[in-house]
């Protein structure tokens, strides 16, 4: 393969060199708008709420809250990027953190085992929704709602609808709650995460590979990608990525409950879908998907603050879902017309 378009409508160098200043603006309005409004909401909040939005107090429960959704979003973009969706990420969850509460507590496995434990078996998972997905033809949509009810259910076994809790280490306790220069270590992991998966989905063949999969996956077979073997593995990253924030759910909470984890789905998603309206509009891309998340956190936040009630956040993040899908549709509708 010589030569691979994409799918996203941000503006090309040859298109921008014969703009007019104003028309630069408007071109580039559209690929960066969300990036502006949240700006434009941090600087809001920060004026009208100067005792508590604007601190390190605040950016610390930011940071902590919703790292673990941002790791969930990132892992969610990387099927989506081949043309799938995996819903796991949201009953996955629920499972690994226990699991990882009660390998230490009930069968006395050191921590760092069980870390791998659960991240062997989040790669597990997204493996078999892999072949379900490619090897018996099962839409995501389904094969995942299926294996994700499954997971929950097995949570719900295994707990007996009661807390797992128990003594566990002080290392596996510092996975989440060490702070470095001041902010949470999460925040950390989520930079580092994020900055190798733009450079592998940006400048590496795997992600060219996984974008030509999403854009047209009967195009990339005649090209000679082995389709087949890189859905499975984004389901197989995905399940991976699950499974570590599932191990820093556990590690922040220090008990482990089916009734939590599955309020994580929506505003992962949303994170995503989000995502692939900014940075590069068209299709899901990294930086973006974080974009998503941080504008949730930030809205959310400063609508709480304002004093408003617990159903404001799944409110604004149903809300976000719809206009998030609506952009992406528009955009889609867009790419199609300009390339006709």
């Amino acid at each position: 393969m010589q030569s691979l378009e994409s799918n996203a409508l941000e503006p090309t160098r040859a298109e921008m060199k014969g703009l007019s200043g104003q028309a630069k603006l408007m071109r580039l309005l559209p690929v960066y708008g969300l990036v502006i409004l949240t700006v434009v909401l941090i600087v809001l909040f920060s004026i009208l709420l100067p005792r508590t939005f604007p601190t390190l107090l605040n950016l610390r429960a930011l940071i902590s809250d919703k790292a673990i959704i941002a790791l969930l979003s990132l892992g969610a973009m990387i099927p989506m990027a081949a043309g799938r969706i995996d819903l796991t990420v949201g009953y996955g969850i629920v499972l690994w953190h226990i699991l990882a509460i009660s390998l230490q507590t009930l069968l006395g496995v050191p921590w760092p085992l069980a870390v791998m434990i659960v991240l062997l078996l989040g790669a597990l998972t997204g493996f078999l929704n892999g072949l379900l997905v490619e090897v018996a033809k099962i839409d995501s949509f389904i094969a995942t709602l299926g294996t994700g009810t499954v997971l929950y259910a097995i949570a719900l076994w295994h707990t007996g609808g009661r807390q797992m809790v128990g003594l566990l280490p002080d290392g596996f306790f510092a996975l989440s709650t060490t702070f470095v220069f001041g902010l949470p270590i999460t925040g950390y992991y989520l930079i580092a995460i994020t900055v190798l998966m733009w450079l592998t989905l940006e400048y590496t063949p795997v992600g060219r590979y996984l974008y030509a999969i999403g854009a047209n996956q009967r195009a990339a077979q005649l090209n000679g990608i082995p389709t087949r073997k890189f859905v499975i593995g984004a389901f197989m990253a995905s399940g991976t990525m699950t499974a570590l924030a599932g191990v820093l759910l556990a590690s922040k909470l220090r008990i482990g409950q089916a009734s939590v984890g599955l309020e994580f789905l929506l505003p992962a998603l949303v994170g995503a879908f989000l995502g692939s309206t900014t940075i590069k509009p068209g299709r899901v891309n990294v930086w973006g998907t974080i974009v998503g998340v941080t504008i949730l956190a930030v809205g959310i936040s400063g609508i709480q603050q304002f004093g408003g009630s617990f159903w404001v956040e799944p409110l604004f993040n149903g809300v976000t879902l719809l206009i998030a899908i609506g952009i992406a549709g528009y955009a889609q509708r867009r790419k199609g017309a300009v390339k006709k």
